[in-house]
C-alpha cells in the first residue's frame, strides 16, 4: 500500500470533480492497422464516473481525423492475415474473418463511412470476448454453437448499464437488429452468426452517411449500440490497443497485452488511495496500484509506488504498448504512473474522486518524467 497519496491535482491540472478526460481515436485501416493522428485533442465527459447521479455526455471537442480510407487485403493476402492477426490478438479466427468480411462488404457499400474491423472487433471483445463469454464458439459457418442472450453488465454501483434484450456476439439490441439486420451470404438474417452481426453492427455505424474517419462521429455512433459510458471507454481502450497491435510488424508480448487488457477490465472502478482493486474494502485502485496488479496479473512483478517504479524499471524514450508513463521530479519525486495503451493515450487511476479511464499521456504544462519498460 502506498504511503502517500499518488497523484496530487496541481501538476496534472485536473479539476477535482468527476469527470474522466478522453481523447476520440478513430480506427482507419484494415491491414495496417489504424492511422494515428498526428496530434491528439482531449475532451471531457462523464464515462466513468464514481457517482452513479452524473449522467454521461458526449465529448464536446473538434477531435483527430484520419487522412486515409480503410485499405483492404486482396484475397490471396486475407488468409494469411486473417490468421496472423487473430492469433496476436487472441480473436478467435472465425470471429475475425467475420470482422473482416463485415468491414470489407462496407468498405464497398458505403466507401465514405471508413469502418475498420478494429472498430468491430474492440466491440466483439467488450461484449462477449468475441462471442466466448459463456463458453461459446463459432462453428464454420460463424454460428455460435451456445446462443448469447443479454449477458448483463454491472457498474460499480451495481447498476445494470448493459442494454436489455440484447443478443448475439455483439450483443445487438432488438431495436438495431430490427432496423439494421442484414445477412452476409444472402437469406434470413441470424443475430446469432458473426457475419450476419457484424455486419449489422457496421451498417449501424455507417447510418445517416456517417463517416467513421471523425472523431466525434465514431463516439457518437459507436454509443447508439450501447449508450453506456462504461462500453465507449472499453471500447475506446481496445480500439487503440487493436490499432497499435495491427500495425505492428511483430507480435506483441503476451504479457503486456495480458496487463493491458487487465487494465481495460478494470476501467470505470474508483480512484482509491493505497488501492489494490482486490474487491470488498479495496474496490478500487491508486495509479500505481493498478498498474502493480495489471502486471502482476501477466506474472511480472513491480515495486508498489510510482517513485519505486520509476527508479526499478529500465527507461525508454518512445513508449510503446503496455510501457509505464510517469509523472513528477525524476530527481525528488515521482508521484503519477499510467499504463500506454498506443495512439497518445494511457489508462490510469487519476485521483480521488475520478475513475479508471483513458486519455492522452502528454498535455501542456504537465511534468510527464518519462516512459520505463517492465518486460524490457
Amino acid at each position: 500500500m502506498s504511503d502517500e497519496p499518488e497523484v496530487t491535482p496541481e501538476p496534472r491540472r485536473r479539476k477535482p470533480v468527476v469527470v474522466v478526460a478522453a481523447v476520440v481515436v478513430v480506427a482507419a485501416a484494415l491491414v495496417g492497422g489504424i492511422l494515428l493522428a498526428p496530434k491528439q485533442q482531449e475532451t471531457t465527459n462523464a464515462a466513468a464516473t464514481v457517482t452513479p447521479s452524473t449522467s454521461a455526455k458526449p465529448p464536446v471537442t473538434t477531435p483527430p481525423q484520419t487522412s486515409a480510407p480503410p485499405k483492404v487485403p486482396e484475397a490471396s493476402e486475407f488468409d494469411a492475415w486473417a490468421s496472423k492477426t487473430s492469433q496476436w490478438l487472441d480473436i478467435p479466427l472465425r470471429a475475425m474473418v467475420g470482422y473482416a468480411k463485415a468491414t470489407t462488404k462496407l468498405g464497398k457499400d458505403v466507401p465514405g463511412c471508413h469502418l475498420s474491423w478494429v472498430t468491430l472487433a474492440a466491440v466483439g471483445k467488450v461484449t462477449t470476448d468475441h462471442g466466448r463469454a459463456r463458453g461459446g464458439q463459432f462453428g464454420t459457418t460463424g454460428v455460435l454453437d451456445k446462443p448469447l442472450a443479454t449477458i448483463e453488465v454491472r457498474d460499480f454501483y451495481n447498476k445494470v448499464v448493459s442494454t436489455a434484450n440484447a443478443a448475439g456476439p455483439m450483443q445487438l439490441s432488438p431495436a438495431i437488429w430490427g432496423q439494421f439486420q442484414a445477412s452476409y451470404a444472402g437469406g434470413k438474417p441470424d443475430v446469432q452468426n458473426i457475419d450476419d452481426a457484424a455486419l449489422t453492427t457496421g451498417r449501424a455505424l455507417c447510418a445517416d452517411g456517417h463517416d467513421l474517419g471523425k472523431g466525434q462521429v465514431w463516439w457518437n455512433s459507436v454509443g447508439t449500440l450501447q449508450p453506456a459510458p462504461l462500453f465507449l471507454h472499453r471500447t475506446l481502450a481496445t480500439v487503440n490497443v487493436y490499432g497499435t497491435v495491427g500495425q505492428g510488424s511483430a507480435p506483441p508480448n503476451p504479457a503486456v497485452l495480458s496487463a493491458v487488457n487487465f487494465a481495460i477490465d478494470k476501467i470505470g472502478l474508483p480512484y482509491i488511495w493505497g488501492g489494490n482493486g482486490t474487491g470488498g474494502s479495496d474496490p478500487g485502485f491508486d495509479c500505481s496500484g493498478l498498474t502493480t496488479a495489471a502486471y502482476g496479473s501477466a506474472g511480472i512483478k513491480l515495486m508498489r509506488t510510482a517513485d519505486t517504479q520509476f527508479r526499478s524499471v529500465p527507461h525508454v524514450t518512445d513508449p510503446q504498448l503496455g510501457d509505464l508513463i510517469f509523472y513528477g521530479e525524476p530527481a525528488t519525486k515521482i508521484h503519477h504512473v499510467g499504463l500506454y495503451i498506443g495512439n497518445q493515450q494511457m489508462i490510469d487511476a487519476p485521483q480521488t474522486g475520478q475513475a479508471v479511464q483513458v486519455h492522452s499521456y502528454r498535455r501542456d504544462g504537465d511534468d510527464y518524467a518519462g516512459a520505463g519498460r517492465p518486460t524490457a
